[in-house]
């Protein structure tokens, strides 16, 4: 009968555990143990990373977008180059670029990874399970209105609609419009009204109306 045990790195492991490993899981497992094993790396580090990478959310990009609403300069610096202006923020997204796109009256951006689900997670957090499926990504660069429209985004016919991909060296990130009645708003509570989908595209920021009333400010 097989037993419960603690891999060497401190991962619970168990053979019968659901569901037989993958080719892919087998893979990561037998390269971290050995990373461990010749003291490339250590246990705690690996946990501290993962720690690191759960704890990024929507929330973060929320704070970048409240802070383009109300400071030009941040705006101008981030339409020029998205990833110092973030860094400067301490949302450093590494050697990949990132590229912020705006929404006017008049145009609407969307973001996919047509080849797997590249995404600014250290913005935004993991990605949806819906940007990672197949239909998300092969249907939103063919149709995009009608995606759009089953995620509630109807838009006028003069609205012009891009579509931007993403990949494995580059991200990108929607500025939302801001939306009427917030002027005098401060960042934490305009913070409020940005949603994940609105960043990447498929939402609207919410409206003030959209917010509790003990949410609201006063």
């Amino acid at each position: 009968m097989p037993h419960d045990h603690m891999s060497p790195s401190g991962h619970p492991f168990r053979a019968d555990d659901d569901v037989p490993l993958s080719y892919w899981q087998a893979m990561e497992i037998a390269v971290r143990e050995l990373l461990i094993e010749k003291g490339v790396t250590t246990a705690a580090e690996i946990a501290s990373q993962i720690d690191a990478m759960d704890a990024r959310s929507p929330a973060n990009g929320a704070q970048v977008v409240a802070r383009i609403w109300t400071d030009p300069a941040f705006r101008a610096a981030m339409l020029q180059d998205a990833s110092a202006a973030t860094a400067a923020m301490g949302f450093d997204i590494g050697p990949m670029k990132l590229i912020a796109v705006e929404n006017t009256d008049t145009l609407h951006n969307v973001v996919v990874c047509t080849l797997c689900s590249c995404y600014p997670r250290n913005l935004l957090g993991l990605p949806p399970d819906w940007y990672k499926s197949r239909a998300y990504r092969s249907r939103t660069v063919r149709e995009p209105r009608a995606v759009l429209a089953e995620f509630g985004v109807t838009l006028p016919d003069n609205t012009e609609v891009r579509v931007h991909d993403s990949t494995a060296d580059m991200r990108y990130i929607v500025i939302p419009t801001r939306p009427a009645g917030t002027d005098g708003w401060s960042r934490d509570d305009l913070a409020r009204l940005v949603t994940r989908d609105s960043m990447i595209g498929t939402g609207r920021a919410k409206s003030p109306e959209g917010l509790a009333g003990t949410d609201r400010p006063t």
